[in-house]
């Protein structure tokens, strides 16, 4: 199982979450990115339905299977 971990961080001339270095939107204060952080988090570990999907591999090939749509992230807050 995979793990997300939004940070909170100093971003823009305000505050953001980061994950994975990718950056969300600035927000005025700490606590308002906080609190977007937790409500993706959450959403994070909301199932769906299960679906056929294709992707292309690092070696250049396409690959077709079936995501679970219940395989869902451990997911983690800091700061």
């Amino acid at each position: 199982m995979s793990k997300v971990v939004y940070e909170i961080v100093e971003h823009d001339g305000g505050w953001a979450y980061r994950s994975d270095g990718v950056y969300s939107e600035t927000f005025s204060d700490r606590d308002t990115a906080r609190a977007a952080a937790v409500r993706v988090s959450r959403e994070q570990k909301v199932p769906g339905k299960d679906a056929a999907i294709s992707f292309e591999t690092s070696d250049g090939k396409w690959r077709e299977e079936l995501a679970d749509g219940h395989d869902r992230p451990i997911t983690e807050v800091k700061g």
